[in-house]
């Protein structure tokens, strides 16, 4: 394929002040390596170059950048980094995940928490933080558990939620969690597999003004699994709960006692299980990815610290449940000694600028969401700069889904013109990214910063090549730390191979669509596997979204292909604004706007609208499980779903037969 014309760059809607640049983590890191490899870099694409050319190098300065506390020295930072699966990392290293986030014990802020029902926010300083960890680990022991045994949360996002992880992982035991608003099935379908020795619940919750009872659920979860767990109950929501509905359940305060009992860490080596996440599982049973404990920590740190410029000083907040990713993200900042604000509950609750009047009380300096919760504020109206004093807040992160080039608009002109937005992605499969932002380069209109550092990341053509300016699949062509480790149950490697290794051997294939341009800039195109194909050409499902997403009677979207007289035709699908209709008028806009700035071939056959679009639980629009509904297919696990009732908006549309 021959490269793409080029052309001048579009002029950045942000720079950082030259003073700004040099004062990031990022540039001092720069500066450590040409101190230390006789380098001479002064711009990011030549660092990240370098990471890739020289994984062992990179990966080893950043453990000693970063001050990864270890028991015991690495004797090699990488076997084979070639080799995936089974490259080995930071062999004989020994470290405990928990002690690396508690290196801190001081009176300095480490947890702020709101939830939606609360007038007045809870703190927690790192010192009372350790406090907690060491007391809820006592009773952990006291209950027999041990390195290897899992210990899970049905929790809401909260302290004890974190108190209750680091206490596990303090002892070496593996964490898993789901949020509270996961149906009884959804958890089953998670916590069943690796039957957890202990499992910590709220008595309930609360979201959008209402208080859901939580042990009721908790009650069909201890039923049907395999082993009966102990259940730690934590008060929060309903003060009149009856522990006594749900065996082997235990108060919080009885279970973790008080005292100030000793804070011992397990010394374990790199590779030893931390965590196990697990995929959307909205097309069959979700993948129980585990994750180890050293890989997490360097990769999470490394993104904090030189990609989102974390520092001490800094309170990072992100919308979060503990069902996604980025809440393990999250809980990372506190291995930098950041404050870490949590939020629990609905992000328009009691309305649409609660989390940015929380960002203003609290004097949040970056601030995290869903690409869906940005859009959203607009339509909604917000206009957060008008109203708030955000004079603190310095960066804005955003994922779940391509951030749509009127999002980069909307903050930059209606919450705040001098920060750095930072459209990340990578996902639960690493717990991290492959691409992110660059503190110290220039943001771009709909286009993420960069690739991140030590990720060697490509976009592939059909045939396996690397191209520039066109889109493809995306690709790490070398291994990282955050790899999985395994899969649970999947005792011989297949089910892992075939997730990742079977597009392109021996290279990741993460199953995301997109383009990387000659600057080292990056745009998303949705996932390759719900991606178009009418007439054999390749269309991203994110391009038609930035099209149609902005008109004021679109309230939300949805596209997929349908199979149609042996070919794939676009099919559409509107939730309508309040008081708007589908008219032909409209209709011929939408497809204007379509054929206009993307292609004819984009252009949908049919535009149908619907009451609701289905979202996974961490806002995630389920493009695979409305196709599977319109071509009469079963979608095996609806409980992955926020809203699966709307599935059913989908089956057998008259508009769909002709």
């Amino acid at each position: 394929m021959p490269p793409a014309e080029t052309s001048s760059p579009p002029a950045p809607l942000w720079t950082p002040a030259s003073d700004r640049a040099r004062a990031t983590k990022m540039f001092a890191f720069m500066q450590s390596v040409n101190a230390e490899h006789g380098t001479s870099f002064t711009e990011y694409e030549e660092l990240r170059a370098w990471s890739v050319a020289n994984v062992g190098d990179f990966w080893g300065h950043v453990w000693s950048f970063l001050g990864i506390e270890a028991h015991t020295p690495f004797d090699a930072v990488v076997d084979d980094p070639s080799r995936m699966p089974g490259a080995r990392w930071f062999q004989g290293a020994t470290l405990n995940f928990a002690e690396n986030l508690l290196r801190y014990r001081d009176d300095r802020p480490a947890i702020i928490f709101r939830g939606e029902a609360m007038a007045e926010s809870r703190r927690l300083t790192y010192a009372q933080l350790a406090t907690a960890v060491a007391r809820t680990a006592q009773g952990l022991r006291n209950e027999g558990v041990e390195p290897g045994d899992r210990v899970v949360g049905f929790m809401p996002n909260m302290p004890e939620t974190v108190i209750a992880m680091l206490a596990a992982t303090s002892l070496g035991a593996v964490w898993s969690s789901c949020s509270p608003d996961f149906g009884v099935k959804g958890v089953l379908d998670r916590f069943a597999r690796i039957e957890p020795r202990v499992l910590f619940t709220a008595d309930g919750y609360s979201y959008g003004g209402r208080v859901f009872d939580s042990l009721e659920k908790v009650e069909g979860i201890v039923a049907a699994l395999p082993t009966t767990p102990r259940v730690v109950v934590v008060p929060y929501a309903n003060p009149d709960a009856d522990l006594t509905r749900v065996p082997g359940a235990v108060a919080y305060s009885e279970f973790a006692g008080s005292g100030d009992p000793a804070l011992d860490f397990a010394s374990l080596p790199f590779d030893h299980p931390l965590y196990i996440m697990y995929s959307s599982g909205t097309t069959g049973l979700p993948k129980c990815i585990v994750q180890s404990a050293g890989g997490v920590l360097v990769n999470q740190l490394k993104e904090l610290v030189l990609h989102t410029d974390l520092k001490r000083e800094d309170n990072i907040f992100y919308f979060t449940t503990c069902g996604w990713m980025m809440w393990n993200w999250l809980v990372a900042s506190l291995g930098v000694g950041a404050t870490m604000t949590l939020f629990d509950g609905s992000p328009f609750h009691p309305d649409a600028s609660a989390l940015m009047r929380l960002a203003a009380q609290e004097r949040v300096t970056i601030f995290g969401a869903s690409a869906k919760y940005f859009s959203s504020l607009e339509k909604a109206g917000v206009q957060p700069r008008k109203h708030f004093d955000l004079d603190a807040l310095d960066t804005i992160l955003s994922t779940g889904s391509p951030l749509a080039e009127e999002s980069f608009d909307f903050v930059y002109e209606s919450i705040k013109a001098d920060l750095c937005l930072s459209s990340i992605a990578g996902g639960t499969d690493l717990n991290g990214c492959f691409v992110g932002g660059n503190p110290m380069g220039p943001v771009y209109r709909g286009e993420i910063q960069c690739r991140c550092l030590g990720m060697d990341v490509k976009a592939f053509d059909d045939d396996g090549e690397p191209v520039i300016g066109h889109t493809g699949e995306l690709v790490c062509a070398q291994a990282f730390p955050s790899m999985p480790i395994y899969f649970w149950g999947d005792d011989d490697g297949t089910a892992y191979r075939r997730a990742y290794f079977e597009r392109f051997d021996g290279v990741w294939t993460h199953g995301d669509f997109i383009e990387i341009n000659e600057r080292g800039g990056v745009r998303i195109y949705g996932r390759s596997d719900a991606t178009l194909n009418p007439g054999g050409v390749r269309i991203g499902t994110a391009e038609i979204y930035r099209q149609v997403e902005p008109l004021e009677e679109i309230a939300d979207s949805l596209v997929i292909g349908q199979e149609w007289e042996d070919d794939v035709r676009v099919v559409l699908f509107v939730k309508l604004a309040d008081d708007h209709t589908l008219s032909p008028e409209l209709a011929r806009r939408i497809r204007s706007a379509i054929k206009s700035n993307c292609s004819p071939r984009h252009v949908p056959a049919r535009i149908v609208a619907v009451d609701d679009i289905p979202y996974t639980i961490s806002m995630k629009k389920v493009e695979l499980a409305v196709r599977d509904i319109v071509h009469g297919r079963p979608v095996k696990n609806r409980d992955a779903l926020k809203n699966p009732e709307a599935l059913d908006l989908f089956v057998d549309l008259p508009d769909l037969r002709e």
